[in-house]
């Protein structure tokens, strides 16, 4: 693989779908051939608009063509485990959206059938690859910081079941398999220590979405350090997650890409990586590791911890 052109299936023309597919076009050397849909003629408009040639609503299809060597998945939640599992049994490189899975029996599942095949299998948690938290990851190693406790609060206004451009969607998001497991995992990784200790609470269930709007998590790393994270959908406010990193001896605010101190002033974090896209350093990652044949951040296997803790949360949330 290492000079040969990696060519790529994407499941999911969807608002994520596309981010994929604009980081994508900054990459050398990976050409997307192949784009899965639902919906057949938005799917071909979204290929029109990309130049790729092959279009179906039927993964397997994608996955029958030989020339296909990786496959990206932004599909609905539910479908994550399975249709990664998918991806290997054809042999394919296969790059998942977070979570991994709804459930830990999913997410043990993949790990396993990737250890069988040797496969690159990869999962979006995008806040490792993010500019902002990388500057943070590198203060860190280099032992000038150390977290204390991280304070995050992830909110969106979404009484009604819609994605991140405001449509209709056909699938059900989650505060916990989904918005918690960015922040579960990227404790674990910044404090460079396991989740000892975890704790939730949630509001009420939402009569017709059926899952809780509004939940409270409360973690705890062998290292002493703790993270308070707050999640809504109820949030009638700007969208997405923001993270206060207090240390010993800095507090930084974390807005996806952007860095900022305790005192709100920008850091200049453009330095950091070839880009300011965390999608595309995301995506960059991937490729580098199949052509490197190496093990990449945010493997399958160096993730399931934050599914165990998940997991763990749902049982006490259910109890």
């Amino acid at each position: 693989m290492t000079a040969k052109t990696i060519k790529v299936a994407l499941a999911g023309a969807g608002a994520f779908g596309i981010k994929h597919l604009d980081g994508i076009k900054n990459i050398d050397g990976v050409e997307v051939v192949s784009l899965i849909s639902r919906d057949l003629e938005k799917t071909r408009e979204v290929a029109a608009k990309y130049g790729i040639g092959h279009v179906t609503t039927d993964l397997a299809d994608a996955l029958a063509l030989p020339e296909v060597d990786a496959v990206i998945l932004c599909t609905p939640t539910q479908m994550h485990a399975e249709q990664t599992m998918a991806c290997l049994k054809a042999g394919k490189h296969v790059q998942v959206e977070i979570p991994l899975a709804d459930s830990l029996q999913g997410a043990e599942a993949v790990v396993a059938l990737q250890q069988q095949t040797g496969l690159v299998a990869m999962c979006g948690h995008t806040r490792r690859f993010n500019p902002s938290h990388q500057y943070v990851h590198h203060k860190i190693q280099k032992g000038e910081f150390h977290i204390q406790q991280m304070d995050v609060q992830t909110y969106f206004f979404r009484r009604t079941n819609t994605n991140a451009l405001g449509q209709a969607r056909s699938w059900t998001d989650h505060l916990l398999w989904h918005h918690a497991a960015h922040t579960v995992d990227l404790f674990a990784y910044q404090a460079n220590s396991p989740i000892v200790q975890a704790n939730a609470i949630q509001g009420p269930i939402h009569p017709v979405l059926g899952i809780a709007m509004d939940m409270s998590i409360q973690l705890k790393a062998a290292n002493g350090a703790i993270c308070t994270l707050s999640l809504s959908f109820n949030n009638d406010g700007p969208l997405g997650t923001y993270f206060r990193y207090i240390g010993d001896t800095a507090t930084y605010l974390a807005r996806y890409d952007d860095l900022y101190t305790g005192k709100d002033e920008q850091i200049d974090v453009s330095q950091v990586d070839v880009s300011m896209n965390g999608i595309e350093l995301q995506d960059r990652e991937f490729f580098a590791a199949i052509r490197e044949g190496r093990e990449p951040n945010a493997s399958v296997g160096r993730v399931l911890a934050c599914y165990q803790v998940l997991h763990q949360l749902e049982r006490q949330l259910n109890a």
